[in-house]
């Protein structure tokens, strides 16, 4: 570690010991001493078994395994929330004012332009790009966030509390209130339980995803606009136009249907209504500071004219729009009171237009009379909030898979007479559903009686029919591999009487729909109705989650990368833009990582100024959580959006393509050969892991498989990544990847390797995601986990991952040519080990609860419970449920 290094950790350390020493006295407040003293002799074991002192980890077991029943939940509760706690430090670390150049960017929209502005590009040629930015971020709740969405709030007042005592002003009265409060709050903490008492519902989800626009991407937007704007007008002399929104956001949650019986019809309109309500809500805030702002007389002739030559010219405009939003409210109150109100919609906030033609002639009035520094404040921050997030605060996908579709088609043709679409083939499917779509008939009778599940279908599609455009994103098809998928959606929504023209979305998740995915849009696109549909825009999903499982990262990433390139030239060809939508987890294994290295390593020409990105679970909060750390995040994927479209990354070389196809294709053998093919991996799986545990964590609405009686093939990608991160493996991030690595430098491909991980970003940032993979795993943990929950004979299996992680570890060090893993990225490398010493306590204690709760036919609850905490603690330390 470098002195820069060290004095920069040193700092983060500070926060880390201060909140710990807080929590350490809550404890013993609440606990007495013995137990503090416990559980401080338990962390300095943990700290000395890390350094290799196998005395100390003997004495830790001995300790864990005889704690009695009444202390293992505020034992695990201890370690879960110094994690935590942990975690808040680190992040007000990238937003603290002594934050290290090392750690975050000071000023990330000053670096974003002044990487743009200071190239050769021409600068008319950067602006013009920023304007026309398309960046949707879509929130989704899987995995969902595992802390409670009342903790969550608390952890933000805790950062506010270190954020004010970083103020050097403070009088000492100031900051022994300041002191107090972090106390209260860090009591609260630890008196709340951290684990639902109940799986939280769609809806809840979805309002856990507008907590976090309230508390802090409300304010975020309008701040990172204005600080570009800034610096625009700072480097070119030019303003951006009050309408631009270079980043908005969009929502899975309510909406995503797919293997989730729970999210209904009903349940979407009721978050579509949330939505508008929270909307709604925060603009009527808005609106009321502003009627205490503009008190000005003067006005243009337009205004003027308007307000009947008004006093308050500004206040009456202003104090129509307050009256319309209480209404809006109190609409969509009883809406959601199951009522259905008869109202006039010109008393409504009910298009975007209703609130945004008011403001914007309030703001040409200002302008008009000289008084643009006046307009230039809440208004403009009003005007940019109605941008980026209208007056439906998010955008609503709906996700569905391509069966539930077909089936509904069957149903119908087989009560028709016609037989079973789903024993036709492709091209009857196809010209069956062109004919229906370009005909005046409907095709579902009035009398049809539905079965439940495709009367949900279509009760689905009749909603969507309902909505206004923009209350909806996409349409995403689950699982679609054939041109019928996508026709099967659009004549369901011309039946429903949709007149919106929805973008309808396929989603290619496995390897095999991953390489046939360019066929499919070749297909799709010859069709020339379906070509005008498309009005020139092509969205199209990449999955991650689903081809890494069925395939491993390594493979899995190739497919992506070759599928995006395939697409971008059939998209070229057929004369319509590409909207590539990365489904992405928080983890590695699901094709997490960095936003912004991800972005710049896509092919060139994938970009092109437009990108819609998946934010799942807990990255939100790491992400978007705090105002501060949410324009950092909006700067970070603006810059990577215009980076990509402006400067893209080269084209690979030929004697890289084929390096990279050998790899993958050894890579998959290598994955399979163990996922699918030994014998004894599955009961390894069930028993090394907590994986049939997951299913009782009341994380998220959705089942943890999409059938109950499958096996890994029908494991969501969420519960199969979060299984192996408890144990420390890790395997699904690295099985294979190293393998290949290794295959391809036993064939004298060493130095095209090094080559290719410094020229072409791609293969940078996959070498770059596993060194991050295998410096978070634990093989002696993983085979602790195996020594008491596996049976013997299965323990051959165990060794063997141990040496493919090993392998994979010394093939990673041969290429990068370093003595250790991410040395290029220290502080992370050192964040990693400061958290080790806290999670370590929590595997060894889960395995002795995990060993007892399946040795015993009934648990008591405290070790029910203190299970729960540990999968809640670990989680935290490694930052990624999956």
């Amino acid at each position: 570690m470098t002195e820069q290094t060290a004095d920069m950790y040193a700092s983060l350390r500070s926060n880390v010991g201060h909140l710990g020493q807080i929590l350490g006295e809550t404890m013993q407040n609440h606990l007495g001493d013995a137990f503090l003293e416990k559980v401080e002799q338990i962390r300095i074991l943990a700290k000395k078994s890390r350094q290799g002192d196998e005395a100390s980890r003997d004495q830790m077991l001995a300790l864990l395994t005889a704690l009695p029943d009444e202390e293992l939940v505020p034992f695990a509760k201890a370690f879960n929330q110094f994690l935590n706690l942990a975690n808040i430090a680190e992040q007000f670390h990238t937003i603290s004012r002594n934050c290290d150049e090392l750690v975050c960017v000071p000023d990330p929209v000053e670096q974003l332009l002044g990487r743009m502005l200071d190239t050769d590009l021409d600068k008319k040629d950067v602006i013009a790009c920023l304007k026309n930015l398309d960046i949707d971020l879509v929130l989704t709740a899987h995995p969902t966030e595992i802390s409670r969405r009342t903790l969550i709030q608390k952890y933000a007042a805790v950062v506010d509390c270190l954020t004010e005592q970083e103020n050097s002003q403070l009088t000492e009265r100031e900051r022994s209130q300041s002191t107090l409060r972090l106390r209260q709050l860090i009591a609260q903490i630890w008196h709340t339980n951290e684990i639902r008492n109940e799986r939280p519902t769609p809806v809840d989800e979805a309002r856990w995803g507008l907590s976090t626009i309230e508390t802090s991407l409300w304010q975020a937007i309008p701040d990172f606009l204005r600080q570009l704007n800034d610096q625009v007008e700072q480097k070119t002399g030019q303003q951006l136009p009050i309408g631009v929104s270079p980043v908005r956001f969009s929502s899975w949650m309510g909406g995503d249907r797919d293997g989730n019986p729970f999210v209904t019809s009903t349940v979407t309109q009721e978050v579509l209504d949330r939505n508008r309500h929270a909307a709604a809500r925060l603009y009527l805030k808005d609106i009321v500071a502003l009627l205490g702002e503009l008190s000005m007389e003067q006005a243009n002739e337009e205004l003027t004219a308007l307000t009947d030559n008004s006093k308050e010219p500004y206040r009456e405009v202003l104090r129509k729009l307050r009256c319309q939003l209480r209404n809006t409210i109190d609409y969509l109150n009883a809406r959601l009171e199951g009522k259905h109100p008869d109202t006039d919609t010109s008393e409504l906030i009910w298009h975007k237009d209703d609130l945004l033609k008011p403001l914007e002639l309030l703001y040409n009035s200002l302008t008009d009379c000289g008084m643009k520094l006046i307009a230039n404040g809440l208004l403009l921050d009003i005007l940019r909030r109605l941008a980026c997030f209208g007056i439906h605060m998010l955008r609503l996908d709906i996700r569905q898979d391509a069966s539930r579709h077909s089936d509904v088609i069957a149903e119908l043709t087989r009560y028709l007479g016609m037989g079973d679409y789903n024993h036709w083939d492709e091209s009857e499917k196809q010209a069956f559903l062109l004919r229906e779509l370009t005909g005046k008939r409907p095709l579902i009778p009035a009398n049809w009686k539905p079965t439940d599940d495709v009367a949900e279908v279509v009760r689905t599609c009749n909603l969507v029919a309902k909505q206004p455009a923009n209350a909806l994103g996409s349409y995403v098809i689950s699982m679609a591999s054939k041109p019928s998928d996508v026709l099967t959606v659009l004549l369901l929504l011309k039946e429903a009487g949709c007149t919106n023209p929805m973008r309808v979305v396929p989603l290619f998740e496995t390897l095999a729909d991953l390489e046939g995915a360019a066929a499919c849009m070749t297909a799709l696109l010859n069709i020339d109705w379906y070509r005008g549909y498309t009005k020139g825009m092509q969205e199209v999903m990449i999955g991650y989650s689903d081809s890494a499982k069925d395939a491993g990262v390594m493979a899995a990433a190739w497919a992506q990368y070759r599928a995006q390139e395939q697409l971008v030239a059939v998209c070229k060809k057929a004369e319509v833009k590409l909207m590539l939508f990365h489904g992405r987890g928080g983890s590695i294994g699901r094709g997490g990582g960095p936003a912004h290295k991800a972005i710049l390593s896509q092919p060139p020409g994938s970009v092109d100024g437009r990108i819609r990105v998946t934010e799942q679970g807990e990255m939100i909060r790491f992400k978007f959580g705090l105002p501060k750390l949410a324009v950092q995040s909006l700067a970070l994927y603006t810059s990577a959006v215009m980076e990509a479209t402006l400067l893209p990354p080269p084209e690979p070389k030929k004697a890289w393509r084929d390096c990279m196809q050998r790899i993958a294709e050894e890579s998959v053998q290598h994955y399979r050969g163990i996922v699918r093919e030994e014998p004894d991996f599955v009961p390894y799986f069930r028993a090394a892991t907590p994986e049939v545990e997951l299913g009782k964590l009341p994380l998220g609405s959705r089942p943890a498989k999409r059938k109950v009686d499958g096996g890994i093939e029908s494991l969501r990608a969420i519960p199969w990544i979060f299984a192996w991160s408890q144990n420390r493996l890790m395997l699904p991030a690295w099985l294979g990847a190293g393998e290949a690595l290794q295959d391809a430098a036993d064939r004298g491909e060493l130095e095209l390797l090094r080559e290719m991980e410094a020229q072409w970003p791609f293969f940078e940032t996959r070498i770059s995601m596993l060194e991050m993979v295998y410096t978070k795993a634990e093989p002696n943990l993983a085979k602790y986990y195996e020594s008491c929950l596996v049976k013997p004979e299965l323990h051959h299996l165990g060794e063997k991952l141990r040496q493919r992680l090993q392998l994979g570890i010394d093939a990673v060090l041969s290429l990068t040519q370093a003595t250790e893993l991410m040395s290029h990225t220290p502080w992370n490398r050192e964040s990693v080990k400061l958290r080790n010493p806290y999670i370590d306590p929590l595997n060894f204690l889960q395995t002795e609860l995990l060993a007892r709760t399946r040795r015993e036919v009934e648990p008591s609850a405290d070790v029910q419970l203190a299970l729960m905490l540990t999968i809640a603690g670990v989680a935290a330390g490694m930052r990624n449920t999956g």
